[in-house]
């Protein structure tokens, strides 16, 4: 890497990436640039496709390390117990807003689209479709597959079992360990190619859809925005504030890094290693990090499972002339919680959309009709997920004492682009911020 960008930070590098992005995808749509748009395809295609390729392995091993590290943490029980409520709690939250945006704005009253052409999605989900589909039949197949869910599923009955085994497991969880250190350490390195993967992901976006896509679903799409904005700026500090007695800024402030490429990537897995140190420099134990964001990465989900479906189904139902009740509401709030695992991996929105319009007995093709924008919507929706998740082990380990403030004050201070894994065997060490090398 140059020099003189070396010293530049690695969140205004993103920023930079960004703006460059959309001038090049402006520059491409205006001037019907077929080359750059594809080379803009490829080289975003390519960043996402890097991140891939570390998930199943990323996923595995960090849930089985989490696991197992609960052993050292006093009161694992309550401590997953307290997360799980603090998980459903924003969730319910996320999606009352949702709806309640939804019935404000009336998103699919007056629009007028193309239904033959909406197709219903490849990627569909059912309850029962849900619940088979958790189960592997081929342990092998789930990864060859990269079936987050059902790795998801593996990982906790292996980390389960491990747990309890005890001393003699150890030789296993070292080298599930060791592997975990390295993936995040290679994942690290496709981090730091974040923004130039964002300059092609940003302007393949622009140059891609523009406002002739986005005008119909203009209503649509700026309430998806403002509300994962309500959540992110209005009741995660409320929650910072009344919840755990916190500067809201000072969260942010330690987070950013991990919101601000969860926007460009769309990868709540992809972003779980920056995520993750970003809760560390928060203050929040090791131990309980290492198994709280995990576990949310896979499973916390307010901006896709709660925010984005609620506000779907009303604007499907209302595309279709579809009166929804508030036994329908309900159920949406109800799929949004219990079935956030569903939206594990990276197109967990479609299935957990197609969930919910099958739960209320919406046509499928509504969910065809939003497939077209869905990479924009994906950025802010991502983004909000990945704030949840380092949300709730912060107000959980504010709650319980085991914050360290002094920490949390002090984070974002600086610049967060430590190329280390962030699970490692080494003594944690909060006064060491090592900056990415060249």
């Amino acid at each position: 890497m140059p020099f003189g960008l070396r010293k530049i930070p690695f969140s205004v590098q993103i920023l930079l990436g960004l703006v460059l992005g959309v001038a090049l995808g402006f520059l491409a749509r205006t001037n019907d640039l077929s080359w750059l748009t594809s080379t803009l395809h490829t080289v975003g295609g390519l960043f996402i496709q890097l991140l891939k390729l570390a998930v199943p392995p990323l996923v595995f091993t960090a849930i089985v390390v989490s696991v197992v590290s609960l052993r050292g943490v006093a009161n694992a029980a309550r401590l997953a117990l307290k997360t799980l409520l603090w998980f459903g709690i924003t969730a319910l939250i996320s999606v009352a807003i949702g709806i309640g945006l939804g019935l404000l704005t009336n998103p699919g009253k007056g629009v007028t689209l193309d239904l033959g052409g909406a197709a219903p999605p490849k990627n569909t989900g059912s309850w029962t479709d849900f619940l088979t589909g958790i189960v592997p039949t081929n342990p092998v197949g789930a990864f060859v597959e990269g079936n987050v869910l059902q790795i998801v599923f593996l990982a906790l009955v292996v980390g389960a079992a491990a747990l309890l085994v005890g001393d003699a497991a150890e030789p296993f969880v070292a080298l599930n360990r060791s592997l975990l250190e390295i993936v995040q350490k290679a994942l690290w390195w496709v981090i730091r190619l974040a923004p130039i993967g964002t300059l092609g992901l940003i302007g393949n976006a622009v140059a891609s859809y523009g406002w002739d896509l986005l005008a119909p679903l203009a209503k649509f799409t700026t309430a998806v925005y403002v509300g994962c904005a309500i959540v992110l700026f209005v009741v995660y500090p409320l929650v910072l504030i009344t919840a755990g007695r916190l500067n809201p800024l000072r969260f942010f402030a330690g987070a950013w890094p991990a919101i601000e490429l969860a926007f460009v990537s769309r990868s709540s897995v992809g972003t779980m290693p920056v995520t993750q140190r970003s809760v560390e420099r928060l203050g929040v134990p090791r131990e309980y990090a290492s198994f709280a964001v995990p576990f949310g990465a896979t499973t916390k989900m307010d901006g896709c499972a709660a925010i984005y479906p609620a506000l779907a189904a009303i604007f499907v139902a209302q595309v279709f002339g579809v009166h929804l009740g508030i036994t329908d509401y309900l159920l949406i709030a109800f799929v949004s919680v219990v079935g956030s695992a569903a939206t594990a991996g990276l197109t967990g929105a479609i299935v957990m959309l197609t969930l919910t319009l099958s739960t209320l007995g919406l046509p499928l093709a509504g969910a065809g009709l939003l497939l077209a924008i869905d990479p924009i919507l994906d950025m802010v929706r991502t983004a909000t997920n990945v704030a949840g998740q380092a949300l709730v082990p912060t107000v959980v380990a504010a709650r319980e004492g085991t914050l360290d403030r002094a920490a949390y004050e002090a984070a974002g201070r600086r610049d967060l682009t430590d190329p280390e894994p962030v699970t490692d065997s080494r003594p944690e060490r909060r006064d060491e911020l090592t900056p990415l090398p060249a």
